[in-house]
């Protein structure tokens, strides 16, 4: 509900009354008629005011009309409007959205630009334009509205950085900047408000600009009455300012999701009054690949008794460890921790779960803490538990909670059972994750009286027997994964009332039976994994009819017979498919190249992961799962041609067609699929050439055409190159080419082999056949470029011309005296003889 403001309030009404009463008679002979429509009740916001803010209107965009009472003389009385009860200025414009915000269409979101005739309300000292979908940059001119007390713009989409002006805002006490795009560095900003006489501001956060960074500036500890710091999921870099310890009145900093390095500084421990401390990384960079941990270090003696009382310790991807920090043993007020991977590798203190039975939230997840959990622990307050990836060991713990949401155990060493009992102890919990760990026994029924359950997963666990019978209650549950233990039987057909249920992984057990119909209602279904059972029969029609969402599915590795149905063809946004190693016959749809037409979902769930058959084994795929395009038909009796449409799935990674009996040529334009990386086409019964326009898939790292009755050249080039395993081609008597020792007609013996032992023969007929090209090339140039450039020259310059047959009828007449010089008194001699 939009906010209303009363401009005249109740009690100034009441003295006005209470004022007649008293004097009463006196003045009912001064009283007129016309008193009731006196000046005296009535305010109304100046001409220039009121433009101002029709200006502002003017230029924003407003899709629900929120604004449609900004209309008539008094803007005193339009909504989000509130003016100064004495003098009627506008001090107050709050306009923050009410409704809830919807990220891609916000109907209820005021947008546009904010218009700098806001300038004008020169008496404003509250503006709140928040979660809405404002845009552009800062106007400077909000800079000069110098009794601004209280500046909230927080989730919009306002870019650019924050103007120089606003070191001006002297009076400050809030500012809220928070989800933006605002850029640049804080270090102008902190510094001008850092020299107000005056200065008064509280409240500072900027946090969630990814692109807001640069160093802390030092100035910050002269932000004395500073309460709340938060910068947290910016880009800032380098070290924590030692004048942070100069904040005085500073109650929460929080620094986490940055690019901070260094020590803490000491100065630190002077913030008596600090309550909320959070630092550390975040995940953004290791997202992208780039290692930051622990690239901030918080070191201080082991006996170090700080001067504040946290109720919140945020600590996360920063050293702390090896050792347990002991001085949070003396923080008896903490309500909120969090250590995950500070690189602690020791036990917990003694006494430690005692005195975290008052915290609300505990993660102490990615570090390597050892020992055991006590079995049984009464959380009165926690709702939320996170203690994945660690070394704890002993038994499942029991936790006995009205309060517990979220129960993260995953990747530990516990072992036993899980407690028969737990849908009682922990009646509403939204997430419980028990998964790799050595836990036996059955599933216990009790699980499904958890109504509110979202997330149950298992998986990687040696839990055996049946899946409990009732499913009824649960129609919360949205992600389901069981994989990897030894359940057997059946589906129960209670599951049908999973009706939010997106991710279901039932792999790797020894379930049986058809695949059952009700699955069929479970229309949210984004990934399938049912691999590695025993289920039978025809794949059903109706999983491309009624799981239209699907965009993973895996049945490889169970009994289903008879042909691939040509439904699967409808599911437009399928992006991984793997029925291998069933026992399907038939051909290939030739539909299958509408695969994955709409794009693969980005809808991933930060628990899921899939086994996918990848260059010779086995990858589980996890976070990066949506950028998988896969199509596994392995080892079935499939027969036909390969359908020439399959190189329309061009973003296709991995394509494995073998071990089965399919016959005719690889398409020619397989070459399409660029993205391709994983090709296997083994053991089939294919003739022809191999097509040249394989040598054009870049990526391709994994090859084997291996057992069939391939014949011609091998193609060679580009990444082709690279391969040169003579297995990949085995069982082709007919190829021929590097890198089988089979050489093709024409080839000669390649000079690197003789010589070396090693080389490429193809690679060296080729180069043979450009040098032989190379060398009739020179011969013919140079032939031109030394004959025009003698005789080019002769016919342009005349003297060169003369002088050239002057010097060719010297040397004759040389030639001719050398002769006759030589040759006379031979002629004489032999004259002389025959006389």
């Amino acid at each position: 509900m939009v906010r209303t403001h009363i401009y005249i309030s109740n009690s100034h009404l009441l003295y006005q009354v209470l004022f007649l009463c008293v004097l009463g008679p006196a003045f009912l002979g001064v009283i007129k008629p016309t008193s009731c429509t006196s000046n005296l009740l009535t305010f109304r916001c100046s001409q220039m005011e009121k433009n101002a803010l029709l200006n502002f209107k003017e230029i924003l965009t407003d899709p629900s009309n929120r604004l449609s009472s900004w209309v008539g003389e008094d803007c005193c009385k339009w909504i989000g409007v509130g003016c100064d009860n004495t003098t009627s200025h506008v001090v107050k414009l709050d306009l923050y959205n009410p409704f809830p915000r919807e990220t891609y269409n916000c109907k209820s979101c005021l947008g546009g630009k904010i218009s700098p005739s806001l300038l004008n309300l020169t008496h404003l000292s509250y503006l709140d334009l928040s979660l809405n979908n404002f845009e552009g940059q800062l106007p400077a001119s909000l800079g000069h509205l110098t009794n601004l007390s209280t500046l909230v713009l927080s989730v919009n989409n306002i870019t650019g950085e924050i103007p120089s002006s606003f070191a001006k805002l002297c009076n400050l006490q809030t500012f809220r900047l928070m989800a933006n795009g605002i850029s640049g560095e804080i270090t102008q900003f902190v510094d001008g408000l850092s020299q107000c006489s005056n200065n008064s501001l509280e409240l500072l956060d900027l946090s969630g600009n990814k692109l807001l960074g640069g160093n802390l500036p030092y100035s910050l500890g002269a932000l004395k009455n500073l309460k709340n710091l938060d910068l947290s999921s910016c880009s800032f870099w380098g070290s924590i300012p030692d004048s942070i310890g100069n904040m005085s009145s500073l109650q929460l900093l929080a620094l986490t999701a940055n690019k901070m390095n260094g020590s803490i500084p000491n100065s630190l421990g002077k913030l008596s009054t600090l309550e909320k401390l959070a630092l550390g990384g975040g995940n953004s960079w290791e997202e992208l690949g780039i290692s930051t941990r622990w690239s901030l270090v918080l070191n201080v003696k082991h006996d170090w008794v700080p001067p504040f009382s946290l109720t919140h310790i945020v600590f996360n991807r920063m050293k702390i460890g090896p050792k347990f920090p002991a001085w949070l043993q003396t923080q008896n007020e903490l309500n909120y921790l969090s250590l995950v991977d500070v690189g602690i590798s020791d036990t917990l203190p003694q006494g430690f779960w005692n005195s975290s039975t008052s915290l609300s939230y505990l993660s102490l997840s990615q570090n390597q803490i050892r020992g055991q959990v006590p079995y049984y622990q009464s959380y009165s307050i926690t709702y939320y538990l996170d203690l994945k990836f660690n070394n704890f060991e002993g038994q499942v713990p029991l936790f006995d909670s009205k309060f517990m949401k979220v129960l993260y155990l995953e990747e530990n060493m516990f072992s036993g059972v899980v407690p028969e009992n737990i849908g009682e102890l922990l009646p509403n919990l939204l997430h419980l994750v028990l998964s790799s760990n050595f836990i036996t026994g059955r599933i216990p029924p009790s699980i499904g009286i958890l109504k509110s359950l979202e997330i149950l997963t298992l998986r990687n666990n040696s839990l055996s027997g049946e899946l409990p019978p009732h499913w009824d209650d649960m129609q919360s549950l949205y992600f389901l994964d069981i994989s990897d233990n030894n359940i057997s039987g059946k589906l129960p057909s209670s599951m049908r009332f999973l009706s939010s249920l997106q991710w279901l992984s039932l792999g790797q057990n020894h379930l049986e039976g058809e695949l059952p119909s009700f699955l069929r209602e479970c229309t949210n279904l984004v990934s399938l994994d049912l691999g590695g059972n025993k289920f039978f029969g025809n794949i059903p029609v109706w999983i491309g009819e009624s799981l239209s969402n699907l965009s993973r599915l895996s049945l490889r590795s169970n009994l289903f017979d008879e042909v691939i149905p040509q439904q699967l063809c409808l599911l437009s946004s399928l992006h991984i498919l793997d029925l291998a190693h069933n026992d399907l016959s038939g051909g290939i749809p030739q539909c299958l190249g509408n695969l994955s037409k709409n794009g693969a979902s980005k809808f991933v769930n930060f628990l899921e992961q899939i086994a996918i058959f990848y260059k010779g084994r086995d990858y589980l795929f996890r976070n990066t799962i949506y950028l998988v395009h896969s199509l596994d038909l392995s080892g079935n009796n499939l027969s036909g041609e390969i359908p020439d449409n399959i190189t329309d799935l061009l973003k296709l990674n991995i394509l494995n067609l073998s071990m089965n009996h399919l016959t005719g040529k690889i398409p020619k334009n397989i070459g399409n699929l660029k993205s391709l990386e994983s090709f296997d086409l083994s053991r089939n019964q294919l003739f022809g050439p191999i097509p040249e326009s394989l040598s054009s898939l870049t990526f391709l790292s994994h090859l084997n055409l291996s057992f069939n009755n391939l014949s011609g050249k091998i193609p060679s080039g580009n990444q082709l190159q690279t391969l040169t395993d003579p297995s990949i081609y085995q069982g082709n008597p007919l190829l021929c080419g590097l890198p089988l020792s089979n050489k093709c007609l024409g080839d000669e013996t390649d000079p690197r082999t003789t010589s070396n032992g090693s080389g490429n023969g193809e690679d060296n007929n080729d180069g043979m056949e450009f040098g032989s090209l190379s060398f009739y090339i020179s011969m013919v140039a140079g032939y031109i470029v030394g004959f025009w450039g003698v005789f080019g020259t002769l016919i342009v310059k005349t003297s060169w011309r003369q002088a050239y047959f002057r010097g060719f009828d010297n040397l004759k007449d040389r030639i001719v005296v050398f002769i006759m010089v030589k040759v006379a008194p031979l002629i004489r001699k032999m004259k002389f003889e025959r006389n």
